[in-house]
């Protein structure tokens, strides 16, 4: 049967703008009739994946997502003295295996493309043989440039090729959205800025304002292990090592977004990781009646875990084995944690 890892984070961030809307204030969402905060499941992904705890761990087994492969060609050509009317042909062959290509742009691709590090190596090689052979890309070499990979961030998060479907991949990590546990109001920061060399007018030489808001965040994540082993390939070593990254990530990570403007940096304060193959389940319904009263980080936990005891006395055991970590009593440990969740 599947065996699926399951994380649950409570987080609280202090005030901050981690992930804006259109109107560039702090993301929402309603649940249980209230307004919440909200953080989106792809600023999430995006920051763990680029964080340096995933770059160090994982080195060399993380991909690349762009629209500019065709660019990075062409350029390339056009350093090694191609010119410039074979170079653009050239490149936009390449472009177009990756997807389709904008009308007014002929090198760059339509939508955001991830390719794993082999992938690029493979475009990088083809493009030298074109440059020393002096001649365009033969059919069967731009069916190489997409090939059996193993980027962790590909297995982990998957990938879709319209025109490559072959080269497609299923993802074996969901991430929901983080939810504000309460309500939250979200507020404005009027601030000024004063020039420095202006000493004889009053005033302010600039005027803004930027919103804001606080919470303690709700966090899901579900993996599937097997899935994500068979997508790196059947590499147990290298799936233990995406598995501690990805969780070390979720705990100490979060979207880059103001942090300038606000430092609001934090860790989880709670943390249980669940293994097992029993269907997978997010805890959320412990928040949709918002956590009230005046020690949220507290309430949340205690909700969080009675939610989960009442639905194991409900539908019997929901996980084989748990493990958890709990800052505001100092209990378990990240160490522990990280372990837990790597092994089978």
């Amino acid at each position: 049967m599947t065996r699926f890892v399951q994380l649950h984070l409570l987080t609280s961030y202090p005030p901050s703008n981690l992930n804006r809307d259109d109107l560039g204030n702090p993301k929402t969402a309603r649940l249980g009739g209230i307004e919440r905060l909200r953080i989106s499941s792809q600023s999430l992904k995006r920051a763990w994946r680029t964080s340096e705890i995933f770059q160090q761990s994982l080195s060399g087994s993380i991909g690349t997502r762009t629209k500019r492969l065709g660019a990075e060609a062409y350029n390339a050509l056009i350093a090694s003295g191609v010119s410039e009317k074979l170079a653009l042909d050239w490149a936009g062959q390449i472009a177009k295996v990756y997807g389709a290509v904008k009308k007014d742009k002929p090198l760059e691709i339509e939508q955001l493309v991830h390719i794993a590090p082999e992938e690029r190596a493979s475009l990088h090689e083809l493009v030298a043989t074109l440059t020393r052979e002096k001649r365009g890309p033969s059919d069967e070499e731009l069916d190489t440039l997409l090939h059996t990979q193993s980027a962790v961030d590909i297995a982990m998060f998957g990938r879709m090729l319209a025109s490559k479907a072959e080269h497609n991949a299923d993802a074996a990590v969901q991430v929901a959205h983080a939810i504000g546990v309460h309500a939250s109001a979200i507020e404005d920061d009027y601030f000024t800025a004063v020039d420095d060399l202006n000493i004889n007018e009053a005033g302010a030489a600039h005027i803004g304002e930027t919103g804001f808001a606080a919470a303690v965040f709700y966090q899901y994540l579900c993996i599937d292990r097997d899935l994500l082993k068979r997508n790196l390939g059947g590499d147990e070593d290298l799936t233990q090592k995406a598995l501690k990254a990805l969780t070390e990530a979720a705990v100490k990570i979060g979207p880059s977004g103001k942090q300038n403007s606000f430092a609001s940096r934090a860790y989880a304060h709670y943390v249980l990781a669940e293994k097992g193959s029993q269907q997978p389940r997010s805890l959320s319904l412990a928040f949709v009646k918002p956590v009230s009263g005046s020690d949220y980080s507290d309430e949340a936990v205690e909700v969080l875990e009675r939610v989960r005891d009442n639905m194991d006395k409900v539908y019997g055991a929901c996980a084989d084995q748990r493990k958890q970590l709990n800052v505001l009593n100092g209990e378990g440990s990240l160490a522990e944690i990280l372990e837990f969740v790597a092994t089978e």
